[in-house]
């Protein structure tokens, strides 16, 4: 990290235990910076809003660095290990029954995000912190894939729409949630949508298999799999939902995958994607904050995006990670519908936006009031002027 980067010693303490291997020279430099530590609440709480506060715990006890921790931040970290343990565990159950549910409809199922992440890189014990089980279907048995967890005790989340239940396979990247005794289950059809799609076929296509809870399932190679958790990441920044824990999987992924990820092929992916200037910016950020080197192409694509001012942002999310204003959501906006196919979908899915549920009204302006909730309709009609606001 730059000398003129300037974040507290609990801020660099945070970042620099965000990785699961650790070099001499790495650990030499995370004793100096626990022995500096002068508030350790302060770092506690930073872990836990950014969603590591199982992995920071566990490498601060694995490597003696807990001199000097108040016992109750020591035990708040090594409590939400043994909470995400159970979580994980909790899911991992929940998978299982979802597979044995699908592999028997001969429906593939691809595991994505923390799941495939907790049991492909961070070892299976807790560390990767998850709410949600996130899979992949073919589009063209998406529904199929729901309707067959409906009819076994699943429950959907409402349809944001009417006009939404005609295109479930289309808006978003994912169908509504399916919930069972407390969790939660994403059905992807799409992972990059626009100029990607052609990705998201080729991470279902060349994904390998794997037995979970003696069912059959598989998990994305790396390479694509990590340019998707970029593409995810910069999802959730753009709705200011963002944590080092999403930066942190890309940290773990380079450093047990470094050269099947880190070459020509991920840039020229990134191209087909659309996303030069995402990856950019964000291998940007791994190379400053976390000291990771890459080779000239990679160097000459971060050097292209990567700029002053997206550094400063960093820092900023880093310290307050809820607070980041969202400075494009016009753009965004245009990127969502854009990666609807077809006119008559688009126009469904604005009707959708601009006339959304009385349920999904009242609770997205807090209001109980049918009446009052009516009044704020005419208020989402803004939506069409983010279609034309540059």
């Amino acid at each position: 990290m730059k000398s003129s980067i300037k974040i507290s010693d609990e801020e660099k303490l945070l970042l620099a235990l965000c990785r699961l291997e650790f070099s001499t020279h790495e650990l030499t430099d995370l004793k100096t910076l626990a022995a500096d530590i002068k508030d350790w609440n302060y770092l506690g709480k930073l872990a836990n809003v950014h969603g590591v506060a199982a992995l920071a715990g566990y490498n601060l006890e694995k490597y003696d660095l807990c001199d000097g921790i108040p016992e109750n931040v020591s035990a708040y970290l090594r409590n939400t290990r043994m909470i995400s343990l159970g979580r994980n565990t909790f899911n991992t159950e929940t998978i299982g029954e979802v597979l044995k549910l699908l592999n028997k409809d001969k429906i593939k199922t691809v595991i994505l995000k923390g799941l495939a992440l907790e049991n492909s890189v961070y070892g299976n014990s807790g560390l990767r912190q998850m709410s949600d089980v996130d899979i992949l279907i073919d589009r063209k048995e998406g529904l199929r894939a729901r309707k067959t967890l409906l009819n076994n005790g699943f429950v959907s989340l409402p349809v944001k729409s009417f006009f939404h239940k005609f295109i479930l396979s289309y808006a978003g990247k994912h169908l509504p949630s399916l919930l069972k005794k407390g969790a939660s289950v994403e059905i992807h059809h799409e992972l990059f949508g626009g100029k990607g799609k052609l990705l998201s076929r080729k991470l279902y296509e060349t994904s390998y298999k794997v037995e979970i809870k003696g069912e059959k399932a598989w998990f994305p190679e790396p390479q694509i799999f990590f340019l998707y958790l970029i593409k995810h990441l910069w999802m959730h920044e753009m709705t200011n939902e963002s944590q080092l824990r999403l930066y942190t999987d890309l940290v773990v992924l380079i450093d047990k995958y470094d050269k099947k990820i880190l070459n020509d092929e991920l840039i020229r992916y990134a191209s087909e994607a659309g996303m030069e200037g995402v990856l950019g910016t964000h291998l940007g950020s791994l190379r400053e904050f976390w000291g990771i080197s890459f080779e000239k192409n990679l160097n000459d694509l971060i050097d292209r995006y990567y700029k002053e001012d997206t550094v400063k942002k960093f820092v900023f999310f880093l310290g307050s990670p809820k607070n980041n204003p969202h400075v494009e959501k016009a753009k965004f906006y245009r990127q969502l519908i854009g990666d609807i196919p077809g006119l008559h979908r688009k126009f469904l899915f604005l009707l959708g936006d601009i006339f959304p549920t009385l349920s999904f009204m009242k609770k997205r302006y807090g209001c109980k009031s049918t009446w009052r909730v009516l009044l704020f309709y005419p208020h989402r009609l803004g939506k069409i002027l983010w279609l034309f606001r540059k």
